[in-house]
């Protein structure tokens, strides 16, 4: 583990794998390095690219410096860029795709940008986020009901029917869910009003026009995959791609390919 200082003074955790041009993997909800995995697999990836994961700031081996500000993270994500030769490509996943496209709007140099199921919700096919989502996570997690807000957001925002959700107040891994709770209001704060069901903001991202794949799995929900049609239509030079037999819970054995053959293209143009 090394860790970088973000611009605010708060340390961020990073590990690196891998050999080969630079890719910065940008988490969504609860994950971090030390994040019970019961599938653990070697990142494919790490073949061809240096591999850089990090602990988001609130979470695992990072610090997290009040208040909560989507800038803080952005701040964060360039203090790794720069930590890293001064540009890198970007992986960003579910929520974290989302970060990771506000980091390209705000002008990080970043060489390509692969996203994959930002949790868009653009029209009537699930039901909305709440519009006081994010408020209601503060609170429980103020309150010190953790688990309730654990609760809240599989519910309210994955969409898992409550049923569901209550056995897994009994399994191990709830524990660490409940040890990121606080982050998920930050998540929330990320997605703002794009799961509301209305169509994103045309203006949000219009600046980002470098190279961005937005990636699908053909078995997530309708909502998931309309979300990222939705994005790949307001991005300047964006192109979809759909990975056979996945969901949001995508094998690295079938998202590296995809990977490997977005970003190798900059690179061969890049020793041209």
């Amino acid at each position: 583990m090394d860790k970088v200082i973000s611009r605010d003074g708060t340390p961020i955790a990073f590990d690196q794998a891998g050999t080969g041009p630079v890719v910065i993997s940008v988490a969504g909800a609860f994950w971090h390095r030390s994040f019970p995995n019961p599938n653990p697999q070697d990142d494919p990836l790490e073949q061809d690219f240096t591999v850089v994961t990090y602990d988001r700031r609130g979470r695992g081996d990072s610090g997290d410096t009040p208040p909560y500000a989507i800038e803080r993270e952005i701040e964060d994500i360039a203090a790794l860029i720069e930590a890293f030769g001064g540009s890198a490509f970007v992986f960003g996943m579910s929520s974290g795709a989302v970060l990771s496209l506000e980091a390209a709007a705000r002008g990080l140099p970043i060489k390509k940008l692969a996203l994959y199921e930002p949790p868009f919700i653009v029209d009537n096919s699930r039901p909305p986020v709440p519009p006081d989502y994010v408020q209601q996570l503060n609170a429980m997690v103020v309150a010190g009901h953790r688990g309730e807000a654990v609760e809240y957001f599989m519910t309210k925002a994955v969409g898992m029917p409550a049923e569901f959700v209550t056995p897994m107040r009994d399994m191990p891994i709830w524990s660490a869910f409940e040890a990121v709770a606080h982050t998920l209001a930050y998540d929330g704060t990320i997605m703002g009003d794009t799961m509301s069901g209305s169509s994103l903001p045309t203006d949000r991202w219009s600046s980002v026009k470098i190279p961005t794949l937005v990636m699908e799995g053909s078995d997530s929900p309708a909502y998931q995959r309309n979300g990222v049609q939705a994005l790949v239509d307001i991005l300047p030079n964006a192109q979809r791609r759909t990975l056979a037999g996945q969901t949001h819970d995508v094998s690295p054995t079938a998202l590296a390919p995809a990977l490997v053959a977005f970003f190798e293209s900059f690179r061969k143009l890049d020793h041209v």
